[in-house]
């Protein structure tokens, strides 16, 4: 196991200490995640990679509060969400993290700003002031200015996405999930949405926490986490694509 991987508790937006999910029982038991032990660093962008059933989405999930370990820890910033109920996970995740999904999640039914502020609308109450011109800002850097008043519809699958990360970030939230965010995206627009992602972080201090199975959008990141097998295999600042396709092929090869 790669002790030295767990990020300073001070430094961490977000960490997990010997994680492990379990499905089913005896024989056959399936490990998403046996033993998995690392922190996400405040203000950086950092791609989760790893072959298909490596546990990638399965960490995602638990650091979101979206699903609970068999055992282990985890924290979001100081917080011990481990043991949280319901309603505290669901209120929890409301102001402290953001997503962007592959499938966009938008709602058909609001307009682009509706779509945005979305929620706040769910946590009862209006953007401050300060919170509005954060949210001015991210619209003017998206280039979303002039598509307020549309729906979802009307808008390219690069829009809409542009969309749900202006939704995501405008809470300020500790922490953003990207999960496969330019899967229904074609090269261009995804290469967008990568940099945005990429800008959120350096220029606005975002931290991010993406999943990926593509190595090009993993060359955005800071820092490329790869898991396999439920454990980390390997964990590498900025690479090229071919660096990382290369041990992508030397996991699933040598499982």
């Amino acid at each position: 196991m790669h002790t030295e991987l767990t990020t300073a508790i001070g430094t961490a937006v977000a960490r997990v200490e010997k994680l492990t999910k379990s499905y089913g029982t005896g024989p056959g038991r399936v490990d998403a995640l046996a033993g998995v032990s690392i922190g996400l660093e405040r203000g950086r962008f950092t791609a989760i990679m790893g072959p298909s059933g490596s546990g990638k989405s399965t960490l995602m999930h638990m650091m979101a509060g979206l699903d609970s370990p068999s055992s282990g820890r985890v924290w979001l910033g100081d917080t011990d969400i481990t043991a949280l109920g319901d309603s505290q996970l669901t209120l929890l995740r409301r102001r402290r993290v953001g997503f962007v999904f592959q499938s966009f999640n938008l709602v058909p039914t609001l307009d682009i700003l509706g779509n945005i502020r979305l929620p706040f609308e769910l946590d009862g109450r209006r953007p401050s002031r300060d919170e509005a011109a954060w949210i001015d800002r991210l619209i003017d850097s998206l280039g979303l200015r002039d598509r307020l008043g549309h729906r979802p519809f009307e808008l390219s699958g690069g829009q809409q996405q542009r969309v749900a990360i202006a939704r995501a970030l405008g809470t300020q939230p500790d922490l953003v999930f990207a999960d496969e965010p330019t899967g229904n995206l074609d090269s261009r627009s995804g290469r967008e949405v990568l940099s945005l992602l990429a800008t959120a972080s350096s220029e606005f201090g975002q931290s991010i926490a993406m999943v990926t199975h593509d190595p090009i959008a993993a060359s955005y990141a800071d820092r490329i986490v790869f898991l396999a097998d439920g454990v980390v295999a390997d964990d590498r600042p900025r690479s090229t694509p071919e660096q990382i396709s290369s041990l992508m092929l030397a996991l699933e090869r040598h499982p």
